[in-house]
């Protein structure tokens, strides 16, 4: 299977015994393309949750990875607006289509995070959106009816870090410390073109020993099987080593030595989002579209969602042994 968007087909084994092999071909070889027939059919979806605060690029990054305009209906807050504003969760949703294959992509945007003058526990909101799609995911699993049940769980978190400062902020840790157990958290360093490339190497240097010293975990990659082939073993490599991934957004088309592309034109030069060497926004996409996206949707439905449905069990549980431990002391009396 292709780790793009698109697959292409492979051939159905045919119905005979190969010249020279013993056993006759029965037909369960052609299993996954049933699987991959079926899917195809119902198509893919995925929720993704961008979080920082405003004027870090979040609506420009999320329509250069998807090429699309989400925020088009967008009203822009004034500077006294925006600090009276409080934290809210705002949904956008849209259907992807790429060779024969389709996408239905839900961004959660949450407008007003990190912007007051008092941010404590300014992540609240955020952690209980995450809880209530858990809440809901829970009560359709358990209910008679569990035929087309909408997954709205929340399978990543891309969050966004200020280029401004000396690593991360207070906010920064309290944030990722109060959601790590909830959701895969990328962290993103926002706004990489107004960073030296020295000045990039040693921001994510210091966040990343920031986020070991504070104990947060965010998204691990998965080892790679033994049997991937060097390239993609050499490309899984380069992403672990990005995080956090420094981007830069731009939806305008430029032009670079005679090529059209998206980027930012600055009276010293062109800075291209596609080009590696001035940024991880192909890295980025790779890792959220091509390669992990499926097991970013397991790691949530393994871990995340796993963990808080045995803590509704237990709860439940310890609920009906305290009823029928009352009940008990009622029947003897």
């Amino acid at each position: 299977m292709d780790r793009s968007l698109g697959w292409q087909g492979s051939s159905v084994p045919e119905d005979r015994t190969e010249a020279g092999d013993d056993k006759e071909y029965v037909g369960f070889a052609t299993l996954p393309n049933q699987v991959h027939r079926k899917s195809v059919k119902k198509g893919f979806d995925f929720t993704l949750m961008v979080a920082g605060e405003s004027g870090l690029g979040k609506s420009t990054l999320v329509n250069s990875l998807f090429l699309t305009d989400l925020y088009r209906d967008r009203k822009l807050l004034s500077a006294e607006e925006r600090i009276m504003q409080t934290v809210e969760i705002t949904k956008h949703a849209v259907d992807i289509e790429e060779k024969g294959v389709r996408l239905r992509l839900t961004i959660v945007d949450t407008p007003g995070f990190g912007d007051a003058v008092n941010n404590t526990e300014c992540w609240r909101p955020v952690a209980e959106y995450i809880d209530q799609q858990f809440e809901q995911y829970f009560r359709d699993e358990s209910g008679l009816n569990r035929k087309n049940i909408q997954d709205n769980r929340v399978h990543c978190c891309l969050y966004f870090i200020s280029p401004f400062g000396h690593g991360l902020r207070p906010l920064d840790v309290e944030f990722m410390k109060a959601l790590h157990q909830r959701v895969n958290i990328v962290p993103i360093l926002a706004k990489a073109d107004t960073l030296t490339p020295l000045e990039v190497e040693r921001k994510k240097r210091k966040i990343r020993e920031e986020i070991e010293l504070f104990g947060i975990k965010v998204y691990q990659f998965p080892d790679c099987d033994s049997d991937e082939d060097e390239d993609f073993k050499l490309q899984d490599q380069a992403l672990k080593e990005s995080i956090p991934f420094a981007v830069i957004g731009s939806n305008t088309v430029v032009e670079a030595r005679g090529r059209r592309v998206r980027g930012r034109l600055y009276p010293w030069g062109i800075v291209e989002v596609e080009n590696p060497g001035h940024c991880d926004f192909v890295k980025l996409r790779t890792m959220l579209v091509r390669t992990h996206m499926q097991d970013l949707k397991d790691v949530t439905r393994e871990t995340h969602y796993e963990n808080y449905r045995a803590q509704c069990i237990q709860s439940m549980t310890r609920l009906v042994v305290k009823e029928r431990n009352r009940n008990r002391d009622r029947s003897r009396n």
